[in-house]
């Protein structure tokens, strides 16, 4: 599944430039996750960058978009493809 940044976040600019797939921009008044761009980083890292930088720990899993691995996989490659 894709991630999702909450209410909590402090706009501290550490997740965007984190994310190899371009998925964090900056929404009305907090930062946003595309779920056709996340990948969970699957592909290209162990954990998802955004997550392992982020000091306020507001950046969960969404339960609106559910993927398996495989899933997530996929859609790497597919983003890949289309570089």
């Amino acid at each position: 599944m894709s991630l999702i940044i909450t209410d909590e976040c402090i706009n501290c600019d550490v997740c965007e430039p984190e994310c190899p797939n371009d998925a964090i921009s900056m929404g009305d008044e907090i930062y946003e996750i595309d779920p056709k761009l996340c990948t969970e980083c699957v592909g290209h890292f162990d954990e998802p960058q955004c997550v392992e930088v982020c000091p306020v720990d507001c950046i969960p899993k969404d339960d609106n978009n559910v993927e398996s691995q495989e899933q997530l996989m996929l859609k790497y490659e597919d983003l890949m493809a289309k570089k």
